[in-house]
């Protein structure tokens, strides 16, 4: 069976996050993703950790399936020979290396283009290609500060926090999967390659959505609520008996459902609370009340009522408690592969599912250069003898 992107042929010169989750997306629909690292080394989430399994390093398990790897010193022109010799039978190539690396080594773009005019060419940054902050070096810690969400997370009149997974590499993996599936429609139907130039800052100030239109409407910028919603009221996080659960009333509909079911219908009639924007300015008044009336619940019983009566609401489950939910796992969330040291490996699944293209997970993460004499041999017409002839010239 086809999958989506079985035709297209990626050479991954990305390392951490943001490319390599670009890279990964790619795979699980389909594409032949060649992942290169350095020779000795790899990529530095190899090393973050623990923790390890079997010395791999949970990070980099967590964005490197489906892709072949092998290894290539880019410091050596025959390495770089052989990149180029990759790359001519490419469609995608995707880097991140500190902004004029790729020129240095005789690797830009406008080289690439010439020995491949249909290239799509993706280079990720910190900053972007051009403006007072280009070359800056990239850290989505730090792009979460200057992007402004870090503004926004946290308790009111408290520092502000980081959000725990690194969502501005994440995010801006996602932006490259469009770009360059975008990309290479218009090259099916121009006949041209292009390049595609993302940075961590553009995508987080990009999703910054109703906030960010928030602030570009009053000219303010917003206040930090915490768990709560700063124009929907009730929208946070309450602790019942035995636990906490996220509540998300988004109308009055289901804020007087909600009220009846547990047993205080007086509150929807309350003119400070009967609309959306009555709770939102009355919100201080309106808290401390509804704690008092869903701590004398169970989670259980409370969710079982609050869903009978279709109000948006679940219990804050740990990780373990949502890696084996019965719907995530039912939607294959969690896959197991075969991995060549570790044996039995479980993955994070595919969130897109394809009637009649479906996108798979079919390798484990690789080793490092666990593919180099493979992809040579079968690429590039490479004998085993010619591959370690180049092992002992460091080249790969």
């Amino acid at each position: 069976m086809h999958q989506p992107l079985d035709d297209i042929l990626v050479v991954d010169l990305t390392r951490v996050l943001a490319g390599p989750f670009c890279t990964m997306n790619l795979a699980d629909l389909g594409a032949n993703v060649i992942k290169i690292e350095q020779p000795g080394r790899g990529d530095d989430t190899r090393q973050w950790g623990p923790p390890f399994a079997e010395g791999e390093s949970a990070y980099y398990l967590s964005v490197n399936r489906n892709k072949r790897g092998i290894t290539l010193n880019l410091q050596h022109e025959r390495a770089r020979e052989i990149l180029r010799a990759l790359i001519r039978k490419a469609d995608v190539v995707i880097e991140n290396f500190k902004l004029g690396s790729m020129e240095e080594w005789g690797l830009g773009y406008e080289a690439l283009k010439q020995i491949n005019p249909k290239l799509v060419y993706c280079n990720i940054s910190g900053y972007g290609n051009s403006g007072p902050y280009a070359g800056r070096p990239g850290y989505d810690f730090v792009l979460q500060a200057e992007g402004g969400l870090m503004s926004l997370t946290g308790p009111a009149g408290d520092a502000p926090y980081r959000h725990a997974i690194a969502i501005v590499d994440i995010t801006t993996g996602m932006y490259a999967v469009s770009a360059i599936i975008a990309a290479l429609r218009a090259r099916d139907r121009f006949g041209i390659g292009q390049r595609v130039d993302l940075s961590l800052l553009e995508s987080q100030v990009a999703w910054l959505a109703n906030l960010g239109e928030y602030t570009l409407v009053t000219g303010q910028s917003p206040h930090r609520y915490g768990n709560a919603h700063s124009t929907v009221v009730p929208y946070e996080v309450f602790q019942c008996v035995d636990g906490y659960f996220a509540l998300a009333c988004g109308n009055d509909g289901q804020f007087k459902r909600m009220m009846q079911i547990v047993g205080h219908p007086e509150m929807a009639v309350d003119e400070r609370f009967a609309t959306n924007p009555g709770r939102v300015v009355n919100r201080d008044a309106l808290f401390p009340r509804l704690a008092e009336i869903f701590a004398e619940f169970t989670v259980a019983d409370l969710l079982a009522r609050l869903e009978s009566v279709g109000v948006p609401c679940g219990r804050i489950n740990t990780l373990d408690r949502t890696l084996t939910d019965p719907q995530v796992l039912h939607r294959e969330m969690v896959v197991e592969v075969d991995h060549p040291t570790i044996g039995k490996l479980k993955v994070l699944g595919v969130p897109f599912k394809f009637s009649e293209t479906p996108a798979q997970i079919k390798s484990a993460p690789p080793l490092l250069g666990q593919h180099t004499a493979e992809v040579l041999g079968e690429m590039l017409g490479y004998s085993r003898a010619q591959v370690e002839e180049l092992h002992a010239q460091g080249v790969v």
